[in-house]
């Protein structure tokens, strides 16, 4: 039986509005000096002119209204978060409590290098996994998210190919991509060319080799690709792209589909980046915080950004004495506390449970793929790994298209998946279990998007209505992107 949302729903309304002069959710002894209007404590400029006064509340209604909006708020704790290429999953609080420990967390990055002898030593050691992980030689730790660590990897190519003389003008792009890789190819200086995916939602080997010259500095790859689906010939297309002097950026975004399987750095990868907020364990989304780490092949490591964290005779320190360095890209050592989660996120699970995590990643993908074809468009039937697409093809003949799908989702209890991405499916539904999803609310959420299949053939008006049981239900999202409303106003006031 699929979930459902509570049937009680309050709309909760602003503190102000409960606002009721003489109310107060606490009591303090009269003053024993002199009162002072706030204006003569504080500058002026900093008072909200448009707010007189803080609202006037019990201490009940203050906790109530403050609890009740924390239950408005879908989180992983509540629920599964089936968005694709987000790994939006559960992560264990042993992480969280390791971060939180004070040695840890108060250490100020200004400390000299004698001082902070074990944050140095936890940012070594997880240099050091990664390698491991990665079949990589050299690991900087220092980008802030995954777009940097792409920003970064692309400069560090754009370094190397001016050392010799050749800075080239293009990057190859496959049209399966993560948005944020043209970006990056774009900041950097080059030109972007678009490699179109064969009828297997693979890279077209023919178009990337008759697009490879030597006017090509790099192929950025993310494998698996955006579809869920790996790079089988990937060794034959580092022979392309090294063949006429090329390298190769990948992607590493959807790293939790290969762990304990592939290493990228025997694929002939030669510089890529992790995203440690979502194969490592970091709490994902709303912005971050995030950890993109880089990590290359020997060619590249003089390009690295610095300092570097080094181990010399038992000690550790950061070296600033690179010279063909790119520089700095983050201040200080990276996202440190993003760091000493994944750290522990790696230890704790070992080899082993590393590569179960990958298993059950692609077999929890696998498993909604099976029950879900039939009911749903399957634009690529190739297999798949951590994730799945689908569209709207079926429903769209009903007039149900994919943005009513995800709504009603909402009405069986659950955060709709990512939707109209990958841009090369139209109508998409991208849809990531992640590992940490159990066999019981998969089975819900399979039977909640059957259900929904179902309706969209007998009763497509629930859809196009829907959410029914959300406290707000379809808004215009168009108009609220472009005319937010961010202040305030009294009832009765033009907003």
């Amino acid at each position: 039986m699929s979930r459902t949302t509570p049937t009680c729903s309050l709309n909760e309304p602003l503190i102000f509005e409960r606002s009721a002069a003489g109310k107060a959710a606490f009591q303090l002894p009269l003053l024993d000096v002199e009162d002072m209007p706030v204006e003569e404590i504080l500058n002026p400029k900093y008072l909200r002119d448009e707010i007189s006064g803080f609202p006037e509340v019990s201490e009940v209604e203050l906790i109530q209204h403050y609890t009740r909006m924390s239950t408005w708020n879908y989180h992983i704790d509540l629920g599964m978060y089936p968005l694709g290429s987000c790994t939006m999953k559960y992560n264990p609080k042993i992480n969280e409590r390791v971060a939180r420990i004070p040695d840890i967390a108060g250490t100020h990055p200004l400390q000299r290098d004698e001082s902070s002898q074990g944050n140095l030593e936890i940012l070594f050691r997880l240099q050091v996994c990664l390698q491991e992980l990665t079949g990589m030689s050299h690991v900087s730790l220092q980008p802030a998210g995954g777009a940097q660590g792409e920003m970064t990897g692309i400069l560090m190519i754009r370094s190397y190919h001016l050392d010799r003389n050749r800075p080239r003008k293009y990057v190859l792009i496959p049209d399966s991509a993560h948005g944020t890789n043209p970006a990056s190819a774009t900041i950097a200086g080059y030109d972007v060319i678009s490699i179109p995916s064969d009828a297997q939602g693979r890279i077209s080997v023919d178009a990337l080799a008759e697009q490879m010259t030597e006017d090509v500095a790099c192929l950025m790859l993310t494998n698996p690709n955006t579809l869920g689906i790996f790079e089988e010939k990937i060794t034959e297309i580092a022979e392309i792209v090294h063949g006429k002097g090329g390298l190769i950026y990948m992607d590493g975004a959807n790293f939790n589909a290969l762990m304990g399987y592939a290493r990228p750095g025997d694929m002939g990868i030669d510089v890529l980046h992790l995203n440690l907020h979502k194969t490592f364990s970091t709490p994902h989304g709303g912005g971050g915080p995030g950890s993109g780490p880089v990590a290359c092949q020997d060619t590249l490591e003089p390009y690295l950004p610095i300092p570097r964290i080094e181990e010399q005779d038992g000690r550790y320190l950061l070296n600033q004495e690179k010279p063909m360095s790119v520089g700095r890209v983050h201040a200080f050592h990276g996202n440190f506390g993003m760091i000493v989660r994944a750290l522990c996120y790696i230890l704790t699970c070992g080899k082993k449970g590393l590569k179960e995590l990958s298993e059950t990643a692609v077999l929890n993908a696998n498993y909604i793929r099976h029950r879900l074809k039939g009911h749903y468009d399957l634009p690529f039937d190739t297999p798949t790994l951590h994730e799945v697409i689908f569209s709207d093809k079926i429903q769209a003949t009903k007039g149900i298209k994919t943005l009513d799908i995800a709504k009603r989702l909402i009405d069986y209890g659950f955060h709709p998946p990512t939707i109209y991405f990958p841009l090369i499916v139209h109508g998409a539904l991208m849809i990531e279990p992640a590992e940490s999803v159990g066999r019981d609310e998969l089975d819900s959420f399979i039977e909640a998007m059957i259900a929904i299949s179902r309706e969209a053939e007998e009763e497509p008006e629930k859809i196009l209505n829907a959410p029914q049981s959300a406290r707000l239900t379809r808004l215009d999202e168009t108009q609220a992107a472009r005319s937010p409303i961010l202040r305030w106003r009294p009832p009765g006031e033009d907003n």
